[in-house]
């Protein structure tokens, strides 16, 4: 008898992987629990194993005092001594209790505690054993659905796959084989949870450092990875060496390595980019394949970069639905502002006009109250340029601006201009009066020219019959001028 409860005690430690005295102390206290369930009564019970008779003893413990105040844990010395000749005050005396009269009841509770011991055990060292293996690696199998989670085998124990850790693209059967990293281990009432994952980037680091030597033996280091799940991966490497190519060796010879990653991914898209220390040029890298014309750092605290393109290539650099700069800047850690050279040229013209000049503010035209003025600069109307290219409409959408402020706004607005126009009016006519004055002074000088026999404005014709005297005109006319 004694050794079949030994030998059932190492049986069943093997199979759960706990230790013999942890099973052994669980039989103790499912004894202990039911002689205080058969005893009733107040007593200090202990028991205790008896390895070499297999038998479970069970013990009454007593204080030997001179008063006993209560008897159910104090005993006199001279009882004391008809139980143990050696006994003295303030010793334990152990008093046996007989267990082949605990009954079946008893033996029923016994049973339960040892069974909720040993499995309390074996949930400890389950969580110990899978706490330590967050971010390795498993292969399991694919054991049923619970809604939207599947349930998986690890071997030892069960883990949950959710839904917000699996690729969108993926869609497992029973029975069906799949690589797992495991992410977390959670305490609950019903043991330990072990949550898995196929959409952590951790996948992709662990499978690359399995299938390329270079990073299992440190030589490339993975510094950093994003990933969308099911749709594209961008990681970062580095190579220690010199000789050695980090994204070529990523690669594979003809993209072996890189293929069978793929392929365990179900088709989602990998890009093996170069690490680079400045984030100028990692910016540059991160956001292939498209290209790039200049980086510049915005704000170096923030962690804030703004990248230049041209116009052809800035769809590409921002990817479908903003996929590419978004897994480029959580590559960087960080914020990423793309800009074709279009936009570029126009901010820059925008921000020269402002500083050219920033226009007339709305408080100095007569004739709009300090109450209205505030309104329009609360929506942003801050400049006599921007109120001039408002419609009736946009002004009576403010608050407090009803159609006959517009009216009254639009004549001020008016007046404001008018007065500009009149003012250049004035400048021509100003400019304009000093030729009129020379030309009326100018005019009586020649008709007094023409009266004093100078030179004329239209020859003198002679009759055609006096031909010499024609040709001796021209002479004559010489001569004329030469003496004026």
């Amino acid at each position: 008898m004694a050794s079949l409860l030994v030998q059932s005690i190492d049986q069943l430690s093997r199979e759960k992987g706990i230790e013999p005295q942890i099973i052994i102390s669980a039989v103790e206290d499912a004894i202990l629990v039911a002689a205080r369930k058969y005893y009733k009564s107040n007593e200090d019970l202990r028991s205790e194993l008896n390895r070499e008779s297999g038998q479970i003893e069970v013990w009454a413990i007593k204080k030997v005092v001179e008063n006993v105040l209560n008897p159910t844990r104090e005993i006199t010395l001279d009882e004391a001594r008809k139980l143990d000749k050696d006994a003295a005050l303030d010793s334990e005396i152990k008093i046996p209790k007989p267990t082949d009269v605990l009954g079946r009841i008893a033996a029923q509770t016994a049973k339960q505690v040892i069974f909720q011991k040993v499995r309390e055990a074996e949930r400890e060292n389950v969580y110990a054993e899978y706490s330590g293996r967050v971010g390795e690696v498993v292969n399991c199998v694919v054991k049923r659905s619970e809604g939207p989670d599947l349930i998986v085998d690890l071997g030892k124990t069960e883990g949950r796959l959710p839904r917000r850790e699996q690729s969108k693209l993926e869609s497992f059967q029973a029975g069906e084989r799949i690589r797992v990293v495991i992410v977390q281990v959670e305490k609950s009432s019903k043991g330990p949870q072990v949550i898995v994952s196929r959409a952590s980037p951790i996948l992709v680091s662990r499978l690359f450092e399995m299938e390329v030597p270079e990073i299992y033996d440190g030589t490339v280091v993975v510094r950093s990875v994003a990933r969308e799940a099911g749709e594209r991966t961008k990681i970062a490497v580095l190579s220690k060496d010199r000789d050695v190519d980090c994204v070529g060796a990523c690669v594979g010879m003809k993209g072996m390595r890189v293929q069978s990653i793929i392929r365990e991914l179900r088709g989602e898209k990998i890009d093996i980019i170069e690490y680079n220390e400045d984030p100028v040029g990692f910016a540059a890298n991160a956001l292939s394949p498209a290209k790039i014309n200049r980086v510049a750092v915005i704000d170096p605290a923030a962690k804030q970069l703004e990248v230049i393109v041209d116009d052809s290539q800035l769809s590409l650099a921002i990817g479908k639905k903003g996929q590419n700069v978004r897994l480029a800047s959580k590559l960087l850690g960080w914020k990423i502002d793309i800009k074709s050279e279009e936009e570029k040229r126009q901010e820059v013209e925008t921000q020269m006009e402002q500083l050219v000049g920033g226009g007339t503010p709305i408080s100095e035209i007569p004739g709009i109250g300090e109450r209205t003025a505030e309104k329009l600069m609360e929506h942003g109307v801050t400049t006599v340029e921007k109120l001039g290219q408002m419609t009736p409409e946009q002004l009576q959408e403010i608050p407090g601006i009803g159609p006959k402020m517009v009216e009254k706004i639009r004549l001020a607005v008016n007046n404001y201009y008018s007065q500009f126009e009149e003012g250049a009016e004035a400048v021509v006519a100003e400019e304009t009066a000093p030729e009129v004055s020379e030309r009326a002074t100018a005019k009586p000088t020649v008709e007094e020219g023409e009266k004093a026999g100078g030179v004329a404005s239209e020859p003198v014709k002679e009759p055609e019959a006096e031909t010499g005297a024609e040709e001796a005109q021209p002479d004559t006319s010489e001569n004329e001028v030469d003496n004026e």
